[in-house]
């Protein structure tokens, strides 16, 4: 099993660094932020296996936090850590798609013991995809290159290989528009025309010789976005 990455989203310092040194020593690899506006890009821009988040917060709320990422990126796990113990916030947390709530003061043990549970409930990130068969060929994204049963091949750039691996690593499900430019391009779509994505989808689909009328390898899911054809 690879090393898992836990993100921890507290703004109280020394809570924080406690967690943080207590997940690493236990052999995770941590990305920390200390304050609602860092904690937000991180959630929506970053790579990793659980979020562990802070209910107040400077800035954004985890409330907020929480909303955002599962809208943009469904699945993801989130244990709350929150000194507020009221029902009704452990009820709003979980209603906004938290697996777990600890309510501090809370011991290590009994924090590594949550985070190793959900964990066992989520399944491992998806290694990169180094091969793709489509009808026709295969991509093969360690050569950059696209190889036809015909013989020929034609070259792919490094953003067109990044596209059709995070396609393929989320292969049966819709993919928006902004979480691609978040999570393949590394930007907020605020930051550039979503017409971006349009474009490289339609330079794929005639470099994969793809039917843009009836295509039947990189689909177009009305109002969604796009995903990768069963093939």
């Amino acid at each position: 099993m690879t090393s898992r990455t836990i993100l921890v989203i507290e703004d109280d310092s020394s809570i924080r660094r406690g967690v943080v040194d207590a997940l690493r020593f236990s052999g995770f690899e941590v990305i920390e932020a200390g304050e609602g506006k860092t904690g937000m890009e991180t959630a929506l821009r970053a790579t990793f296996d659980l979020l562990l988040l802070d209910l107040v917060l400077p800035n954004f709320s985890g409330f907020e936090i929480l909303a955002a990422l599962k809208e943009h990126r469904p699945g993801t796990p989130v244990i709350i850590l929150s000194a507020r113990g009221e029902e009704a916030d452990r009820v709003k947390g979980l209603k906004l798609g938290a697996d777990d709530y600890v309510v501090k003061p809370f011991s290590v043990r009994e924090l590594l013991a949550r985070v190793e549970a959900v964990l066992r409930r989520t399944p491992e990130r998806p290694a990169p995809v180094k091969e793709l068969p489509f009808e026709g060929g295969v991509a093969d994204f360690a050569r950059l290159e696209l190889r036809f049963q015909d013989g020929t091949r034609t070259e792919l750039s490094e953003r067109e290989v990044q596209l059709i691996q995070y396609l393929a690593a989320h292969r049966g499900r819709a993919i928006a528009r902004d979480e691609l430019l978040r999570r393949v391009w590394r930007i907020e779509p605020h930051q550039t025309e979503t017409r971006t994505i349009d474009m490289h989808i339609a330079n794929l689909r005639s470099k994969l010789r793809d039917d843009a009328s009836a295509p039947r390898i990189l689909l177009t899911v009305r109002g969604k976005g796009y995903m990768l054809g069963e093939g």
